[in-house]
């Protein structure tokens, strides 16, 4: 009697989650003929600083936020899997401080591997998500892929006061993150059959909740700035924060909130390849702390799916912002560093 092998989800693909970005290097590459302003007036966000999403605005105070994400699976249960990578694309509304409205899928699946039950499934698991968010998926597109790819396009909006750029940190500013670091690590423990039960329900835990914080962190003035982190690890969109706001990002490193089993999974060893990319990418703009262990600075670039929103905001501020994150579903939520003048770079401290 044949005995069908399991489908592994995470096998079918060279990498999963938001570690299969491009290297933020070589997006710079590609993005390098892009005018540094849009000739487009009423586009008020842009390529131009790599934020979260584009943003439109019309006459009347209000603006439409557009992105879209989709990547490869980082799990194996499809609803799992569907559940991660709508999570992830609504977040990039979130960040920009925007509600969604709806959105589309974005679905390429290897037909000939993969039964119609386990596309469902994952169908199934982003629309429970967007359930969750009060947003509707209205339509979407799908192609036969040689690797399981899902994701979202998603539609939000916002007034125009409430848009929080990632470019807007000023000096002086606390930083705030609202979710633990470690999902690449944990990530590429799973793969390897070494993540445990516990920790993989921590993993879930922190990856399908939404960053809907966003929407009502925006509309205090006291908040400047905020991205969310993702593919390019902490460093990578502190940089990015940093590049866009001509500021110092000072990270303090003792301050940083990790998922329980990071660091030790690191010291074994499971890391990402995009963490690797990631620091070769940041070139002499990140400078570490002397003596900084290898297993440290691969949690440091560790891509992140999914991840915690990064807040500027004014320091007198910064504690009851912490307090209103940590309350409205974000225990892991920190503050974690500051702003201050100088030539653009990210500066971590022991």
């Amino acid at each position: 009697m044949n005995v069908m092998t399991p489908i592994r989800l995470s096998h079918l693909s060279h990498g999963g989650g938001c570690g299969c970005k491009l290297a933020p290097s070589v997006l710079q590459q590609l993005l390098s003929s892009n005018p540094t302003e849009s000739p487009y007036k009423r586009l008020l966000v842009g390529v131009e600083t790599g934020d979260d999403a584009a943003v439109w605005e019309f006459d009347n105070g209000t603006c439409i936020i557009a992105t879209t994400d989709f990547f490869m699976p980082m799990v194996d249960d499809p609803h799992d899997f569907g559940r991660i990578a709508a999570t992830n694309a609504i977040s990039d509304v979130y960040a920009m401080g925007g509600t969604p409205i709806m959105a589309l899928a974005i679905l390429g699946m290897p037909v000939d591997k993969i039964p119609p039950d386990m596309v469902r499934r994952i169908l199934e698991g982003g629309a429970s998500v967007c359930e969750a968010a009060g947003i509707p998926v209205a339509g979407g597109h799908s192609i036969d892929s040689p690797e399981p790819i899902y994701g979202l396009a998603v539609i939000g909006t916002a007034a125009t006061a409430d848009i929080r750029r990632n470019a807007d940190a000023k000096a002086g500013d606390k930083l705030i993150l609202t979710k633990a670091l470690g999902v690449g690590i944990y990530s590429a423990a799973f793969k390897k059959g070494a993540l445990s039960r516990e920790a993989y329900d921590e993993f879930m835990a922190t990856t399908t909740l939404l960053n809907r914080v966003g929407a009502k962190l925006a509309k205090n003035s006291a908040v400047h700035a905020m991205t969310d982190i993702t593919g390019f690890g902490l460093l990578g969109h502190a940089l990015e924060m940093a590049r866009g706001s001509h500021k110092i990002v000072s990270i303090e490193a003792s301050a940083l909130p990790f998922l329980k089993d990071a660091a030790a999974l690191a010291q074994q060893g499971f890391i990402t390849g995009a963490s690797g990319r990631n620091w070769k990418s940041y070139d002499t703009s990140v400078v570490l702390p002397e003596g900084t262990a290898e297993w440290q600075r691969q949690l440091y670039c560790d891509p992140q799916t999914s991840g915690g929103l990064l807040v500027s905001c004014a320091p007198e501020r910064a504690e009851m912002l912490l307090e209103t994150i940590v309350a409205a579903g974000y225990p892991a939520a920190r503050i974690i560093g500051t702003v201050s003048e100088g030539e653009p770079e990210v500066v971590v401290e022991a």
